[in-house]
């Protein structure tokens, strides 16, 4: 059972965290996590792009000008791709580029990423991840505080307006409440800060 010092907002030890093993102490399985961010960044994707191919392109009907005789190209349509607003070859069209994957390989994606993060000393255990002012200088001496210079997850109990507002104009930081911990955005940051009641809610609803 991984022990982990536990932080204030100043970076002041303040105690230790016993975590579970299941979500913690998982075994790294980087196949499981690569389809996770696979199927989020797929199902990002709109496909809606499309473009005419040279059936749906108006006009056309008639032949430019007779096949021999005018010392030009033969030419059968002006809405051939080789023309000006002609069809586009292999034009792209509107698809759905979903992927699906089942809860039980979501979790173990997620439990894989977050204790490769314990591993790599990359994850911070805040005791109350709050702000007064909601101002961003007050989220930037808190970055300051633990020396976090790359991109930083900071996981909450719940969407605190205040950390959301203090955090929204640093480039670097994102902000999630627990209920959308997802193994995309755990790879995608260089650093995970959990709140202590977040860790008590992800073991309450996954712990065994």
């Amino acid at each position: 059972m991984p022990n982990v010092k536990l932080f204030d907002m100043k970076a002041n030890e303040v105690g230790t965290v016993n975590l579970s093993d299941a979500l913690f102490n998982a075994e790294y399985n980087e196949s499981v996590i690569h389809q996770a961010v696979v199927t989020r960044l797929a199902n990002e994707r709109q496909g809606t792009k499309s473009t005419l191919t040279r059936s749906e392109v108006r006009g056309g009907g008639a032949k430019p000008w007779r096949q021999k005789g005018t010392g030009r190209a033969r030419q059968g349509s002006i809405r051939s791709p080789q023309w000006v607003k002609g069809g586009v070859v292999f034009a792209p069209k509107s698809r759905d580029f979903s992927k699906k994957m089942n809860l039980k390989a979501k979790q173990v994606a997620l439990f894989s990423a977050l204790s490769q993060k314990l591993r790599d000393d990359q994850i911070i255990l805040i005791d109350d991840i709050k702000v007064e002012n909601a101002k961003t200088k007050e989220m930037a001496a808190f970055l300051k505080a633990f020396k976090l210079e790359k991109s930083v997850l900071i996981v909450m109990d719940n969407a605190d307006e205040a950390v959301l507002r203090a955090s929204a104009n640093l480039e670097k930081v994102s902000t999630l409440p627990v209920s959308q911990l997802n193994t995309y955005d755990v790879v995608k940051n260089a650093n995970v800060v959990i709140s202590k009641k977040a860790i008590e809610q992800i073991e309450e609803v996954y712990g065994e």
